[in-house]
């Protein structure tokens, strides 16, 4: 059974203005509002409640050097969402996470129920690997993220608890970003495997998601899907749209195949602030509960 956690946490992004909150953590209530989350229990979905995190703080004047923003309470949430996926997955389901932000992958790495040696397939429209060794710039985690999951940032965020890294560089996968990505061809040199979106639209969703399991699947991967992967025409409500992204139905493909063998999956970085209308959160609806109605159904 998918059980359904929200965790509304906007705390590993960049303020969109000096002293003001990103829009995140009204993600999961506005996806519920558009039908989400009915959508997922009238297939036989569960809801596994809410993971709140600690109060946003624009630090940027007061954090010290080595240090990302909101980190305590960023590694506070980490934890007990962590803790919340363990619970599930104990109870023999399936977690979904609807963010919230993409620091959410680091409790996905936490969480010791899940399957050792999991494999980690990120989604995402950005390869989000700006890390200490290639930036003097870091201080957000949510663009951020996958260099975290594989080790490569500061230890109060890629070891938390001794756990790091939380996924094998060798079994991890991006999928869909931009083929001038600043990062690009480092993340390349150092995962398992990279498709473009543009490779993506011009391969099918089904040879990249076959790639993408050969590359990591074992005993199953955690699924980190950015809605900013979509392309801005389609779905604008993120905090850096890019051109060049996905079709809806290019992302449901891809879902589709991937969401099987996932052992979970998170859904990061809508923002409502910027949908005031709500055609992206139906959007996101639609796609979502046909993508992932499948999420986990050939796991062992």
């Amino acid at each position: 059974m998918i059980a359904l956690v929200a965790a509304p946490t906007n705390l590993g992004l960049r303020p969109p203005e000096p002293g003001a909150v990103p829009g995140t953590a009204k993600a999961p209530e506005a996806l519920r509002e558009a039908g989400l989350f009915a959508r997922f229990a009238a297939a036989g979905a569960r809801d596994a409640g809410t993971v709140l995190p600690g109060r946003y703080v624009d630090d940027d004047r007061s954090r010290p050097a080595g240090r990302v923003r909101n980190a305590r309470a960023l590694v506070d949430h980490a934890r007990r969402l962590a803790a919340r996926l363990d619970e599930i997955v104990t109870a023999g389901d399936v977690p979904l996470v609807i963010g919230g932000d993409c620091s959410l992958v680091i409790a996905a790495g936490l969480a010791t129920a899940l399957p050792p040696g999991r494999g980690l397939v990120h989604l995402d429209g950005h390869t989000d690997f700006r890390h200490p060794g290639n930036s003097a710039s870091c201080a957000s985690v949510a663009g951020e993220d996958l260099a975290a999951a594989v080790g490569l940032h500061w230890p109060a965020i890629s070891d938390i608890d001794g756990r790091g890294p939380y996924f094998d560089p060798a079994r991890t996968v991006q999928l869909g970003c931009h083929d001038d990505d600043e990062y690009l061809a480092e993340v390349r040199g150092t995962i398992a495997h990279v498709v473009t979106a543009r490779q993506i639209l011009e391969g099918g969703a089904a040879d990249a998601a076959a790639a993408a399991r050969r590359s990591v699947d074992r005993d199953g991967f955690w699924l980190q899907l950015d809605v900013d992967v979509l392309d801005p025409v389609f779905l604008a409500a993120v905090d850096s749209p890019t051109p060049g992204g996905l079709t809806p139905d290019a992302l449901v493909g891809l879902l589709r195949e991937l969401a099987p063998r996932a052992v979970g999956a998170a859904v990061t970085v809508f923002d409502p602030d910027l949908d005031p209308d709500g055609r992206c959160a139906a959007l996101l609806r639609d796609v979502l509960a046909e993508g992932l109605s499948e999420l986990g159904r050939d796991l062992p």
